[in-house]
């Protein structure tokens, strides 16, 4: 028998990666999960489905006796208010209650499942509250206190896991995550796109608008879908948490003038603005850009881009005052453990603007050079 994965969240910049990661994998089916519609790979199915809802969930996926791994990454973002709702305990609780409504039915006598992979972040160590975090942060390090959805997904999982026996579970902690998917809350990449043609379309360079500098790192959404699938089989995976990067660190101020290539452009002077404020304004421009390129991303702005511009704020710290310190996770565990892919950040960036512009979305940077 075939391994079937259930890819929950499969229009979010991971899920998406996942789904078409598992459905080119020889041995596997792949089942991609969303409330709204899916676009499917070759060899994927889909099933449309609205997590909070107990019974719709029940009715889905109570009979399936097929499901025998689930990635699961969804998330539950409140609309407006991306960071402030980190914090808030209603979106919380949503995040829990969409998890349970997927495990519980499956997790039964007589079931298929015998992995469960869930996603955590660097909001585990406390990036987004505390003004400073030790460099690397470990995942052998105590929970931090704070409250926060994660630990009440974990907790569910564990006590899940240990009643049942027959499932293990890996708990992955990507860093920032950079993909394709359109309309995601936590990709910075379309809303990056439509600020430089923006900026084109007026003649402008392509100005930094973020604020200080910070070490950071970056992970590959086809990166995550690999690991993925290695947690899915792997021994060394069952039941252990595990940071997540390309395996290396950048710079947004460095890795900028690699952007602006990418997108045909020229590099400009800083100019600090927040991005969250400005793309919101640029409905009509952003029209404009797709008649004339005669582009099939959506012509609604907030389709294309979701929160992704409030999401790049926060990652590419505007507002703040430098100097900043690093945000460093170690991911020796994961590689310790067999799981060794790697990524040059740079060439990250480049391949995902490059494929907004393979796929029409974005106008291609040879246009750009045209113009």
């Amino acid at each position: 028998m075939k391994n079937t994965a259930l890819i929950v969240g499969a229009t979010g910049v991971v899920g998406q990666a996942c789904l078409r990661h598992f459905a080119s994998l020889p041995g596997w089916n792949a089942i991609g999960v969303a409330r709204r519609a899916i676009a499917t790979p070759p060899g994927a199915q889909a099933l449309q489905l609205d997590l909070q809802d107990a019974a719709a969930c029940a009715a889905a996926l109570g009979s399936r006796d097929d499901i025998t791994h689930v990635v699961y990454a969804a998330v539950y973002e409140q609309p407006g208010g991306l960071v402030g709702g980190w914090r808030d305990q209603e979106q919380m609780r949503t995040n829990l209650t969409m998890l349970r409504n997927v495990v519980e039915p499956l997790d039964r006598a007589g079931g298929a499942l015998r992995h469960v992979t869930i996603m955590q972040g660097g909001k585990a160590y406390g990036v987004h509250i505390h003004p400073e975090i030790a460099v690397p942060a470990r995942e052998r390090w105590p929970r931090d206190a704070h409250e926060n959805f994660y630990w009440l997904q974990e907790d569910f999982l564990r006590e899940r896991q240990a009643r049942s026996g027959a499932w293990h579970f890996t708990i992955m902690r990507p860093r920032i995550v950079f993909g394709d998917a359109m309309g995601s809350h936590m990709n910075p990449i379309p809303a990056l796109g439509v600020y430089a043609w923006l900026r084109h379309e007026q003649g402008l360079p392509l100005a930094y608008p973020g604020g200080p500098a910070r070490v950071n790192q970056a992970i590959d959404a086809d990166l995550i879908a690999q690991a993925c699938a290695w947690a899915a089989q792997s021994p060394n995976a069952r039941n252990e948490t595990f940071n997540l990067d390309n395996g290396d660190v950048f710079v947004w101020q460095n890795v900028w003038p690699a952007i602006a290539d990418a997108l045909g452009m020229r590099v400009g002077p800083a100019e600090p603005r927040s991005l969250g404020t400005l793309l919101p304004t640029q409905q009509a421009a952003w029209e404009r850009i797709v008649d004339k390129y005669g582009l099939a991303a959506p012509r609604d702005l907030a389709a294309f881009i979701g929160q992704g511009a409030a999401y790049a704020d926060f990652q590419m710290n505007h507002g703040k005052a430098g100097p900043l310190p690093p945000v460093i996770m170690s991911s020796v565990k994961i590689r310790q453990a067999g799981f060794a892919a790697c990524m040059d950040t740079e060439d990250m960036f480049r391949k995902w603007f490059g494929q907004l512009q393979q796929r029409r979305l974005l106008p291609r940077a040879d246009e750009a050079r045209a113009r």
